[in-house]
């Protein structure tokens, strides 16, 4: 499959979410629950960089990393909903782009439980964040199942790209690694 086609396809499958990003739809929270990852930065950033990061990897780091990603996001949006706050909660997500952008731009394979650690803890301060913002007169569980397919999607998006790609195109995967994480730091600036 071209990468054309790949995008085109992601292209389609985020469509719904921009189309109906306003609130009003009365879509019991999938719609927010997509929207979410996709409209801040911080999370988009992360996000696709986690798929960019798994694809760079080898053996079962392709797939832990971004199954660990969706895993523990879902339990800290669970803890969100709770109303649990994480201490520097928006500090940890800039410092998750920033990690993950320098990952992905310096190509670091690292041992396995490291790097499911990692991307266990950025993790759950996205997942937190998430549960958090529940919008009113929502379901969690439909506002949860759109966060979730949200970010599997960003994942197979970033995967894909990487995949897709020949391997001469390497050096824009790094240089797209490198903005992320030089977003990060202007994040945690701000």
């Amino acid at each position: 499959m071209s990468l054309k086609r790949i995008l085109g396809a992601m292209a389609l499958l985020l469509t719904p979410a921009i189309a109906f990003a306003h609130p009003g739809h009365g879509d019991n929270g999938l719609i927010a629950g997509i929207s979410h990852p996709i409209g801040g930065l911080d999370h988009l950033l992360a996000m696709v960089a986690v798929g960019l990061w798994a694809a760079q990897q080898k053996g079962a780091a392709r797939w832990a990393l971004p199954f660990t990603f969706v895993g523990t996001m879902l339990i800290g949006g669970l803890l969100g909903f709770e109303g649990l706050n994480l201490p520097a909660l928006e500090s940890g997500i800039a410092a998750s782009v920033l990690a993950l952008g320098l990952a992905v731009a310096l190509a670091v394979r690292p041992p396995l439980g490291l790097a499911v650690g990692a991307t266990a803890l950025f993790a759950l301060f996205h997942g937190v964040a998430h549960g958090l913002e529940l919008p009113d007169m929502s379901s969690p569980w439909a506002y949860a199942a759109g966060f979730v397919a949200a970010t599997a999607a960003l994942h197979a998006a970033g995967y894909a790209v990487v995949r897709a790609l020949p391997q001469v195109a390497a050096p824009l995967v790094r240089l797209a690694g490198a903005a992320s994480a030089a977003a990060g730091v202007w994040l945690l600036a701000g």
